[in-house]
């Protein structure tokens, strides 16, 4: 039976902390959800190999299971209760591999007997639970549980808003994200929880390689050869909406600050901020004889 590296799976260490895994973990199945790939079968299989590394590191007692005996494959009698043939549990884990199996049993996947959100394990994510109808489970009534959990939208979506699909319980959940939603902003989908509770999203807006907000306006740093700087010509600047043209005044030196109004973030009340285009100065790396020629002469006249 073949060894499978959970670790490398996730793309942590041997040593990586229990947070340092739930967070590969959630990134990881951001990216491979079904709901964001759909009738992709190598995302599909990348999912379930990443929900199969993360029930089986995110434990600390399959985890140090994993650690002695993974690379044999054979776990004595005793050592740990749901594997060599062990008892079934409270989870049905007969959808990962034969090695997970051998190790920690058909019953001790995690993943399946509560559900999953947003590709994240509910055993994770779960908030307090109310009792319904009074309190208790027993005498015929009703268990109500709020579900509590993370979104991850890009910065991008924040921005225009996004319609996503989650699953609690074994129910797929459409939502709409609303257009300028901020990091932090929470949701709440009221009776979709298991037994009638509710479930409150906490939004994360993911980082933007180009993007930074700052309250109300956004900063983005924008390339400017050199002699567009020193003659005042134009530049393309990204916004949210797409591509603009700007013009750099003649002499602008790096690390000048255009402004362009209304192109930041949306605003409660109406409106927009402002995007901030920082000049970054670019330099040829190639020149060639007659370029090396010109700056000395330019030096020349400066002096």
């Amino acid at each position: 039976m073949a060894y499978k590296d959970y670790y490398d799976t996730l793309g942590v260490s041997r040593s990586a902390s229990e947070a340092d895994i739930k967070s590969a973990y959630r990134k990881l199945a951001k990216q491979y959800h079904p709901d964001k790939n759909p009738g992709d079968k190598a995302a599909a299989d990348r999912f379930k190999e990443i929900g199969e590394a993360y029930a089986a590191l995110s434990d600390a007692e399959k985890r140090k299971v994993y650690d002695t005996y993974g690379q044999s494959g054979q776990v004595p009698p005793g050592a740990y209760p749901g594997g060599a043939g062990g008892g079934m549990g409270d989870f049905d884990g007969s959808q990962f591999s034969d090695f997970f199996q051998s190790l920690f049993g058909r019953g001790a996947g995690g993943m399946g007997g509560r559900g999953n959100f947003g590709g994240v394990n509910l055993e994770d994510l779960l908030g307090g639970a109310g009792m319904g109808a009074g309190g208790g489970i027993g005498g015929g009534r009703r268990f109500v549980q709020n579900v509590e959990g993370e979104l991850q939208i890009t910065l991008s979506e924040a921005y225009s808003g996004t319609d996503e699909t989650i699953t609690v319980d074994g129910k797929r959940i459409s939502l709409r994200v609303p257009a300028g939603t901020r990091d932090g902003a929470r949701l709440r989908l009221s009776g979709q929880g298991p037994g009638g509770g509710d479930v409150l999203l906490t939004v994360k807006v993911l980082e933007d390689a180009r993007f930074e907000l700052d309250g109300d306006d956004l900063n983005v740093t924008v390339d400017v050869p050199v002699y567009a700087a020193a003659l005042g010509q134009q530049a393309r600047v990204p916004t949210m909406k797409g591509d603009v043209n700007l013009t750099i005044p003649a002499g602008s030196s790096g690390g000048r600050r255009l402004r362009l109004r209304g192109q930041g973030w949306p605003k409660k009340g109406g409106g927009a901020g402002d995007l901030y285009a920082r000049i970054n100065l670019t330099f040829p790396a190639d020149l060639n004889d007659q370029e090396k020629a010109l700056y000395r002469q330019l030096a020349d006249l400066r002096t």
